[in-house]
């Protein structure tokens, strides 16, 4: 319950903040498009679109959609080739728009679903589900942006795996609070901050996650106008460690070309990408967070 007070009250004191005058300018940055259509970019806004945080790249766990084939080292309960597949979606509740177009304070609420499939199997077999339901309180003014939320992750495996497993595998569940800063300078985004998982079951136990990241996206257009409209190439590389897991450090790492409109565009569609990616660390998988990994694959992403 404190958590959530806390945001609720970090809300309103940042929604008084970002309440004063309204002056419309262009953006001063460009490093990523928050989806934010022109009519909506000052004053209050009551379920709008877009958010002035944007989407980590390289985070197993980011907003967004994707598919993904991945193969390595993976722990012997998963195998070595998976499918990764992940949906998701944010509700914004309100936006109380800064003085500068593109600032502002937005308060949401996102579901996501992550899951993998074993691609040896005949079946393509359900291996393991995480599902995520946050509160992102998002505040942008100037080149700096943050994420607070409070969310629950509950983790369920696939009968299959179940079925056919001989060690003890249970279900669990944790609600975390995370707070996370990130600067934009130029063609350059440098973020970081933690989450205080502060109960877990069947373990009532509390843990501590340091995150932290680097991206790079091509400040020029390979394409402009046509179909395409805009693709550029970037690339993320994304840490996490945690005290749970003596401190070993997971690492995320992906590059390849996005597609999306201009950010000045009057009419905005979904970003896209395809993503080549490496990870080494521990699982980031359900209750599998124990097991070290390594794979590398390709995906396709789709942002939100």
């Amino acid at each position: 319950m404190r958590p959530l007070i806390l945001l609720v009250s970090f809300s309103v004191a940042a929604a008084t903040l970002g309440a004063g005058p309204a002056v419309a300018s262009h953006h001063g940055h460009d490093y990523c498009d928050t989806g934010i259509p022109a009519d909506e970019e000052l004053g209050f806004s009551a379920f709008p679109r877009g958010d002035v945080f944007c989407s980590l790249v390289a985070d197993p766990k980011s907003d967004g959609s994707f598919v993904s084939y991945v193969r390595g080292s993976a722990s012997t309960v998963l195998g070595t080739d998976l499918g990764s597949v992940g949906v998701g979606d944010r509700l914004a509740l309100f936006r109380v728009n800064g003085p500068t177009v593109g600032e502002g304070v937005q308060l949401s609420l996102a579901g996501n679903v992550y899951a993998q499939f074993d691609l040896n199997s005949s079946s393509y077999d359900l291996l393991n589900a995480d599902y995520l339901l946050s509160v992102p309180l998002t505040i942008r003014r100037g080149a700096f942006s943050s994420r607070l939320r409070v969310y629950h992750q509950s983790s369920h495996l696939g009968d299959r795996l179940i079925l056919l497993s001989t060690a003890k595998l249970e279900n669990f569940a944790y609600e975390a609070v995370e707070g996370l800063v990130s600067l934009d300078a130029g063609p350059l985004r440098a973020y970081g901050g933690g989450e205080y998982l502060f109960a877990r079951r069947p373990e009532e136990i509390v843990s501590t996650v340091v995150h932290g990241g680097v991206e790079l996206q091509e400040p020029r257009a390979l394409f402009a106008g046509g179909p395409f409209s805009r693709v550029r190439l970037i690339a993320a590389l994304d840490v996490k460690t945690s005290d749970e897991l003596d401190w070993s450090i997971a690492w995320s790492g992906r590059a390849g070309f996005e597609v999306s409109r201009p950010p000045g565009a009057e009419h905005r569609t979904r970003r896209w990408s395809i993503l080549g990616e490496y990870y080494d660390g521990p699982t980031p998988y359900g209750q599998f967070f124990r097991d070290p990994v390594k794979y590398y694959g390709v995906g396709l992403h789709v942002g939100i």
